[in-house]
């Protein structure tokens, strides 16, 4: 999905993905990842079907499809980065509360999908991709020249403060809403919703390639808590 990536090649790997996807939902996957998730103790009682639908928005983003609405920017980041989240979760336990599970993973994902946006949003308009709502750009009178220009202009760098705003909003959101029963055992949510706060108020320029080890952070210290 990466801007710099070259499109065919983008597409191909996403297709044999898509595959996987299918692989995964009928339990019988061929790469590692996949493999080691079926081992785990739950995997018989979850449902990886829904993964496809990531799949299928990270391929309608690297095509191109700009979002015409600023409604449908939650609807997308809950397919992209929401699901995964939540999968990933009832692997890791079970009889948690479902509404504050998908309330925090919602929230957080679209929280990291504004981050993601207002950090990268520059190499995005150069490669040809509009990052951000189509009415919401023409609202605020930004144009393409605007998002691929060294200097944003006046009204660009407002826009971006709103899109911080609500991003630091929705980590907040992500971080209150698991009930205290389960903060322990979903601790990995809690830390990416701090992570991600904090990067976003140093405006880190490297944010765009932190999420890796945002995971693997989150990922040990969530072990860590359990032992």
């Amino acid at each position: 999905m990466d801007p710099a990536s070259e499109m065919s090649a983008a597409r191909i790997k996403l297709a044999w993905w898509q595959e996987e996807m299918r692989r995964m939902t009928a339990r019988v996957p061929i790469h590692p990842i996949g493999a080691y998730l079926m081992s785990l103790p739950r995997a018989p009682q979850v449902d990886f079907a829904p993964l496809q639908r990531s799949i299928d928005a990270a391929a309608a983003e690297v095509d191109g499809a700009p979002l015409e609405s600023g409604a449908d920017l939650a609807p997308h980041a809950h397919a992209l980065r929401a699901i995964p989240l939540e999968v990933a979760s009832r692997l890791a336990g079970e009889g948690f509360d479902e509404a504050g599970l998908s309330q925090c993973t919602e929230a957080l994902a679209e929280a990291e999908h504004l981050s993601r946006l207002v950090a990268d949003y520059r190499r995005a308009a150069r490669a040809g991709r509009v990052p951000f709502a189509v009415d919401e750009l023409m609202a605020a009178g930004i144009d393409n020249a605007n998002l691929a220009a060294d200097q944003p202009p006046a009204r660009l760098e407002n826009y971006l403060g709103l899109l911080r705003e609500r991003a630091a909003h929705r980590y907040e959101v992500a971080a209150l809403a698991l009930p205290r029963g389960q903060r322990r055992q979903q601790r990995h949510l809690l830390v990416l919703a701090a992570l991600g706060l904090k990067h976003l108020r140093q405006r880190s320029p490297t944010r765009k390639s932190r999420g890796p080890q945002d995971m693997l952070l989150a990922w040990s210290t969530a072990r860590r808590a359990d032992h």
